[in-house]
């Protein structure tokens, strides 16, 4: 059972808010601001209703405020209503000022209490909640922006971990959206490779015709508009990662020559006859089915062999479970910062609702 402290010294009150409470709530009760602090820091209640008027002086706000501060300098995320008389607005309103969560002006109608009560414990759960999901979001820190607790997600982190240190080529296969090109970047930041580029390249989103020259560079005059010589992706990630992202839609000749280039650790400028020694560690992605593609005479099975020395399945989001609702946080404080938003959270049902949802299109559906 939920627990709330009633600080109140007027024994009709303390009477009625016992009886009216106790059936959905622990009620502690204290007298004085003394006996307020002593619960408080034994029974750390979430919730508190507090009267301003305390002895020694009834009349009088000071002992009130005084008991307010107290109690949130020692759990500034209490929860403090205060409870007051109709002629003293001015001082519940400082008390807000002064961070308690709301007001009521005698006398008490426990049902309009009870509204406020419940408003003020379901914030409070909301707050521990994103409070616990900065502390897991803080340790799972150092996999290129990488956040996961689902043991799927754990499977992928303790891979990462292993392979970054060797120099086998990578294949990572997954759903677009799940995250292919953070995990690639993960292996390199923990690699020895490291202080070489990472140089990504999407062999879906470039034209066959443009992807050879993107890859291997060219001369000058090896072809129209070629003015001057041009490095291409494999020399700037040389002593660094080349990450060629949906390898499945690679032309079959580009596919030779990037064969070519595992066996020899060799490649050849378009126009050009002098072989370039290169020394980068390739990793791969797709999110078609290569095998397929293998069976039907699109992919070639040996450079297949090649690339996939080592294989990391991401598990799509849908099969993550609670990683859905720490990164919809984790989104929510990145966005409500660049957007200067003060929100507190999301709401149950707005949960139930997103791990309801099968997210197609994965964590960048569920960013956006």
């Amino acid at each position: 059972m939920k627990q709330i402290l009633v600080v109140e010294d007027d024994p009709d009150i303390q009477t009625q808010m016992k009886w009216g409470l106790s059936k959905e709530y622990n009620v502690l009760q204290a007298l004085d601001r003394p006996s307020a602090i002593r619960l408080c820091n034994k029974k750390k209640p979430l919730v508190v209703t507090l009267d301003l008027g305390l002895p020694p002086d009834e009349n009088n706000a000071t002992e009130g405020l005084s008991c307010l501060r107290d109690i949130l300098k020692k759990a500034p995320e209490t929860k403090v209503i205060i409870i007051t008389g109709n002629n003293d607005r001015e001082n519940a309103r400082k008390a807000v000022q002064m961070g308690a969560y709301d007001y009521y002006l005698k006398p008490v109608d426990m049902n309009e209490l009870k509204v406020i009560l419940k408003r003020a414990f379901y914030l409070s759960e909301i707050e521990s909640e994103n409070r616990r999901l900065h502390m897991i979001l803080n340790r799972e820190a150092g996999f290129a922006g990488m956040i996961g607790q689902s043991p799927e997600m754990q499977k992928v982190f303790e891979t990462i971990r292993k392979v970054a240190s060797t120099d086998a080529a990578i294949l990572i296969m997954g759903e677009s959206g799940t995250g292919k090109e953070l995990v690639a970047r993960a292996i390199h930041e923990k690699s020895t490779r490291n202080q070489g580029g990472f140089i990504p390249i999407n062999c879906g989103a470039i034209p066959a015709t443009l992807l050879e020259s993107e890859l291997f560079g060219y001369e000058k005059g090896s072809f129209t508009g070629a003015y001057a010589r041009q490095k291409g992706k494999f020399e700037y990630a040389d002593r660094g990662t080349l990450f060629l992202d949906e390898i499945g839609e690679m032309p079959p000749e580009l596919q030779a020559k990037l064969l070519r280039f595992l066996q020899e650790k060799k490649i050849q400028r378009l126009g050009g006859r002098k072989d370039i020694e290169i020394d980068t560690r390739v990793i791969a992605a797709t999110n078609i089915d290569l095998n397929r593609a293998m069976q039907e005479g699109k992919f070639r099975e040996d450079l297949f062999f090649r690339i996939s020395v080592i294989s990391i399945n991401i598990p799509p989001l849908r099969e993550r479970g609670f990683d859905i609702k720490l990164l919809a946080n984790t989104f929510l404080e990145r966005y409500k910062v660049i957007f200067k938003k003060k929100i507190k959270g999301f709401s149950r049902s707005a949960v139930d609702e997103l791990e309801r949802h099968l997210w197609p299109g994965n964590v960048r559906e569920l960013e956006n």
